[in-house]
């Protein structure tokens, strides 16, 4: 029964640890990502502004091949809905929205994650003109973790993973381009 007791307390001790930790780690969390395409801006930003077209270019997409995918609205306007379900773990259920759209320049989104665990997080993407036929697209997301779940930021580099997966979209997104 001594030993019952001591384990509880030991357990009870590792948790209350855990809860006071997670007070102090950061929730807020963001990462960017760019690219300079050979091809005018507007015809980067009017490939860019379609949710549809994600699906060529997006790491996640290319991760399962056979997820369900559903579209409400107009495409390119906001509003337009691109929703995703697939029993891949890493890349779940959930669905994007764009929120904001200026034209020629940036695309808004909100994306709302269920599957495997819920949250909600903003995204965008930026076009610039570095000159008549070249432009530099940024790719960024900012979201933040509830209490105590930010206790996996001690373990996991959100910024970079997302980042990377950023990067690789982006890189798929620069050889489309240019092939066009």
């Amino acid at each position: 029964m001594k030993f019952v007791k001591r384990l509880l307390f030991i357990v009870a001790a590792l948790i209350a640890l855990v809860l006071i930790v997670a007070l102090f780690v950061k929730k807020e969390f963001g990462t960017e990502r760019e690219i300079v395409i050979n091809k005018p801006k507007q015809i980067v930003f009017d490939y860019v502004k379609l949710l549809k077209n994600q699906n060529n270019f997006s790491k996640w997409a290319s991760m399962d091949p056979a997820m369900k995918k559903d579209f409400r609205g107009t495409d390119g306007t906001v509003g337009f809905v691109s929703a995703w379900d697939s029993d891949k773990k890493d890349v779940g259920k959930g669905e994007q929205e764009i929120t904001a759209i200026k034209e020629g320049e940036r695309i808004d989104y909100e994306l709302r994650f269920i599957k495997p665990f819920e949250s909600k997080a903003k995204a965008y993407m930026t076009t610039e003109a570095v000159n008549d036929s070249t432009t530099k697209v940024k790719w960024g997301f900012e979201s933040k973790m509830i209490y105590p779940m930010n206790i996996i930021r001690l373990f996991v580099d959100m910024e970079k993973a997302v980042g990377d997966d950023f990067g690789t979209g982006l890189t798929n997104l620069k050889s489309i381009m240019e092939k066009q």
